[in-house]
């Protein structure tokens, strides 16, 4: 039996969007290995402090809780996420971007990346994220640490983060290259590069 939507979920749900009670796993890569020993965090670029953080290090910054919807370009929206873990302008004010800083990329093990406009990332819903409803992250959904960008399909919240990096002028990440939208508005459904023309 499908269940009908309530007014609140209609509004919250942008267009082209079916919501799912479960959490769809997808992703181009192999899930990488975690050894917490090991595991460092890096933040460089156009910064006046870059650093790295241990495990121990980045869990021991700050934490924020936030309650977020989540919408993947696929054509799933999953409502009332809720996350524990560091606020990225936690990381900004650490590291102190230049004034010429336009973007940021985010950086996995494998080599996937993300882009998204600096001010995006500054927003106060976005987080690197190591617990989701409660439990930690599973590494599926990109355990041990995840960016999660609320405001843009999916792809954007970067699984398995390890670094960011701060830029002043836009690099397009894994997915932007392969034909996927550079903004990535879910209201606006921006789904594909050949739609920025």
């Amino acid at each position: 039996m499908k269940l009908g939507r309530t007014p609140d979920e209609k509004v919250r749900t942008p267009p082209g969007q079916r919501l799912t009670r479960g959490w769809p796993v997808l992703h181009a890569e192999t899930i990488p290995p975690f050894d917490e020993s090991t595991w460092r965090f890096r933040v460089f670029g156009l910064v006046a402090n870059p650093f790295e953080l241990s495990w121990s290090a980045f869990k021991g910054l700050p934490t924020v809780d936030l309650t977020s919807d989540i919408h993947c370009v696929t054509g799933w929206s999953k409502l009332d996420n809720r996350w524990e873990g560091v606020a990225f302008t936690e990381i900004a004010a650490r590291a102190q971007p230049l004034p010429a800083v336009t973007h940021v990329v985010t950086h996995a093990p494998s080599g996937y990346t993300a882009n998204v406009p600096l001010d995006v990332v500054m927003d106060d819903d976005v987080l690197f994220a190591w617990s989701h409803d409660g439990e930690p992250l599973q590494p599926k959904h990109g355990g041990p640490l995840r960016l999660v960008i609320p405001k843009r399909y999916f792809w954007k919240s970067v699984k398995w983060a390890d670094g960011v990096e701060f830029l002043d002028h836009d690099e397009r990440g894994f997915w932007e290259v392969r034909g996927y939208h550079n903004d990535a508005h879910p209201f606006a459904e921006e789904r594909f590069s050949w739609q920025e023309r």
